[in-house]
C-alpha cells in the first residue's frame, strides 16, 4: 500500500533540491493577498505533509523509524487526524470493518470486492472430488497482532487468511460423503467446525472469521449422473414405502371405524334396553300403586259394610227391621196369617217371616 506520508516526503525533497519549478503566480489586489495566498498554500502542504487521516472504517498502526520508541507502536489509531513525522514515522492502515473472501471459480459474485481465489477442491470421505464455492466472513479484531505478526498492508489476506481457508475446509468438509453434501444441516454443522478451526489459528493473529458460507458444490458431470439416479432410486423406494405406510395406515383407519361403529350399536342397544327397563319399572311401578289404592279402596268398603253392619246389630235394630218389614208388608193387599200358636206369625220376628216365606230353610240360622 502506498503510503500518503512517503509521498510528501518525497515532494518536499524534490521541491528543496529545485528539482520542480513553482511557477510564479501575479496576484492583482497587493501584496497582502499574495502573502495571505502562500501562507494558505504553505498551510495545505503541511497537512498533506505532517497529517493522515484514518478513515471511519480503518484502524491505524504508527510505526517509529528514527528516535525514541522506535518500531511498531502498540497504540491504535481509529477515525480521524493523526500527526505523522515525515521521514521519521510512517502510518500504515489495516481495514476494520467485516472482509470477505471468495473462493469461486466464478468471475463475477455479489461480493465484486471482495478478495477472490481459487474454488476449494475437497475430496471426500467416500473417494470423490467436488468443487466448493465458499464466502469467508472475517474482520481484524487486533490490528497490532495483525501487523506484527503477519505483516503490513494486504498480507492479512496474502499470508493470513487465504493460507489457512482451504486446508481447514478439506479437514471439515472431506469428513462428508457425496450425498451427505446434499443435507443442509450437515454441511452447515461442517461449515461451522471451519469456522472454529480456522479461529483457533488466526486468533491468536489478530483476526476473527465471523461465518463459513457454502455457497454452491459441483461434481463432476458422470458423478452427478450417478447421484442423481440413485436419488431417483432412493425416491422411489421412499414412495413406495410411504404407499405401503398409507395403506397401512388407512387398514388401521377402517379397523378404527368399524370398532367405533360396533361401539356406537353396543351402546344404542344398552341404551334401548335401559329405556325398556324404566318402562316395565314405570309400568310395575304404577300397576303396584294401582293395585295398592284399589286394596286400599275395597277394604275400606268392606270396613264400611262391616261398621254398618255394627251399627245395625246395636240398640234398637230389631225395631228397625220390624218397621223395614212393616214397609215390605205394605205392598200385600190381604195376608191372612195366625198369631198364635206354633205357626203363629210375629211380624217383629224376621227369622219366622223369611222361612214363611221360603227365603230361608228352616231350621238355618
Amino acid at each position: 500500500m502506498a503510503e500518503q506520508t512517503s509521498q510528501g516526503a518525497e515532494l518536499f525533497n524534490m521541491v528543496k533540491k529545485k528539482r520542480i519549478a513553482i511557477p510564479k503566480i501575479r496576484i492583482p489586489g497587493g501584496g497582502k493577498f499574495k502573502y495571505l495566498v502562500i501562507a494558505a498554500a504553505i498551510v495545505v502542504f503541511a497537512y498533506n505533509l505532517l497529517f493522515v487521516y484514518i478513515e471511519p472504517n480503518e484502524f491505524g498502526i504508527k510505526v517509529v523509524r528514527l528516535g525514541m520508541n522506535r518500531g511498531v507502536q502498540k497504540e491504535v489509531h481509529t477515525a480521524g487526524l493523526n500527526l505523522v513525522v515525515p521521514g521519521m514515522q510512517q502510518m500504515y492502515r489495516l481495514p476494520r470493518d467485516v472482509q470477505v473472501l471468495e473462493l469461486t471459480d466464478y468471475p463475477r459474485t455479489a461480493a465484486d470486492l471482495a478478495r477472490k481465489d481459487r474454488v476449494a477442491h475437497i475430496q471426500t470421505s467416500d473417494g470423490f472430488f467436488v468443487d466448493v464455492d465458499v464466502s469467508i466472513l472475517y474482520r481484524i479484531e487486533d490490528p497490532y497482532l495483525v501487523f506484527t505478526k503477519i505483516g503490513p498492508g494486504s498480507l492479512f489476506e496474502d499470508n493470513g487468511i487465504i493460507p489457512k481457508a482451504e486446508p481447514a475446509l478439506k479437514e471439515t468438509l472431506g469428513k462428508l460423503t457425496t450425498e451427505d453434501f446434499y443435507n443442509s444441516f450437515m454441511r452447515v454443522k461442517k461449515a461451522q467446525e471451519a469456522r472454529d478451526l480456522l479461529n483457533t489459528e488466526l486468533n491468536p493473529k489478530g483476526i476473527r472469521v465471523e461465518q463459513v458460507l457454502v455457497r454452491y458444490f459441483r461434481y463432476s458431470t458422470e458423478i452427478q449422473k450417478n447421484i442423481e439416479e440413485k436419488k431417483l432410486q432412493d425416491q422411489l423406494v421412499f414412495t413406495n414405502r410411504a404407499a405401503a405406510r398409507a395403506a397401512t395406515e388407512e387398514a388401521e383407519l377402517k379397523k378404527i371405524v368399524q370398532e367405533g361403529r360396533v361401539v356406537v350399536d353396543v351402546e344404542m342397544e344398552q341404551g334401548r334396553a335401559y329405556v325398556t327397563r324404566k318402562i316395565a319399572e314405570k309400568d310395575l311401578y304404577v300397576r303396584t300403586k294401582k293395585a295398592e289404592a284399589d286394596l286400599l279402596v275395597r277394604l275400606a268398603e268392606a270396613e264400611k259394610v262391616r261398621l254398618k253392619n255394627d251399627a245395625l246389630k246395636g240398640m234398637g235394630s230389631e225395631r228397625m227391621v220390624g218397621l223395614k218389614m212393616a214397609d215390605v208388608y205394605k205392598g200385600l193387599d190381604l195376608i191372612v196369617l195366625p198369631s198364635d200358636g206354633g205357626a203363629g206369625v210375629n211380624p217383629l220376628d224376621l227369622d219366622n217371616a223369611l222361612r214363611l216365606f221360603d227365603v230361608r230353610k228352616g231350621g238355618a240360622r
